[in-house]
């Protein structure tokens, strides 16, 4: 297992795909940054940041470029044939390359969620970030991966998930959030480091069961999906 994962983060950083997760983190620290050195009040600024823009955009966009590049790259370039001529059960591939994607996407987004975070409140804020956005990352890194394994176009389908049905329903139609994983993170952050800057409707249990269900289902269905590959990387 520690091979596939060696071969799966060196594959990660080195495509130009990794350079795409650099921008978003780096603009949610500035506008930290800015906000406070210019005195704003951090009630004005700290839930369009932390939450419309970090845990709403920045936290889902890296689970998705990089759970669906984990092994959907694979896939597209033909190199999957090489892993599935192994003789390793499916989930000794499936579980390393998880736990790279929620590694990664966990790590990128940590840093500046906790300096924003810290500025916008105190150090248990960005430490409350910082868990549940781990806890967040796991569960969008097991659904796009899952994506990459059942559909040509995980990408898009991801988008669809982020911005239509976590973006635009979740602002509008309040029951669609409570199978919203930005809204668990928000619950479970809240529930870390209460604070009026984060506000949810959905429950602390709630929200700790569903992450729990979507991040073993969605990881048991990448497993049965790899098992219908033939080595030619097609499904049977």
């Amino acid at each position: 297992m520690s091979t596939v994962s060696w071969i799966t983060a060196r594959g990660l950083f080195g495509r130009r795909r990794f350079l795409m997760l650099l921008p978003l983190p780096a603009v949610l620290v500035l506008l930290a940054v800015l906000c406070r050195s210019l005195g704003v009040d951090p009630g004005q600024w700290a839930p369009p940041v932390l939450v419309g823009l970090g845990l709403a955009v920045v936290l889902p966009v890296v689970a998705l470029i990089v759970g669906t590049g984990v092994l959907g790259a694979e896939i597209d370039d033909g190199t999957v044939v090489h892993i599935l001529t192994k003789p390793l059960p499916r989930w000794q591939i499936v579980l390393p390359k998880l736990a790279v994607a929620a590694g990664v996407s966990a790590a990128t987004v940590a840093v500046p969620l906790y300096v924003a975070g810290v500025l916008a409140d105190s150090v248990r804020l960005g430490l409350g970030l910082v868990v549940a956005s781990a806890l967040g990352a796991l569960a969008y890194s097991a659904l796009f991966l899952a994506l990459s394994l059942v559909t040509r176009r995980p990408v898009l389908l991801g988008l669809v998930y982020v911005l239509i049905w976590e973006g635009l329903l979740g602002n509008f139609v309040s029951g669609t959030r409570v199978l919203s994983i930005q809204q668990w993170v928000i619950a479970l952050a809240d529930k870390i480091a209460p604070t009026d800057l984060l506000s949810t409707t959905v429950s602390v249990p709630v929200a700790v069961v569903l992450t729990a269900v979507v991040s073993v289902g969605f990881t048991v269905l990448a497993i049965d999906r790899l098992r219908s590959f033939s080595v030619a990387g097609e499904t049977s």
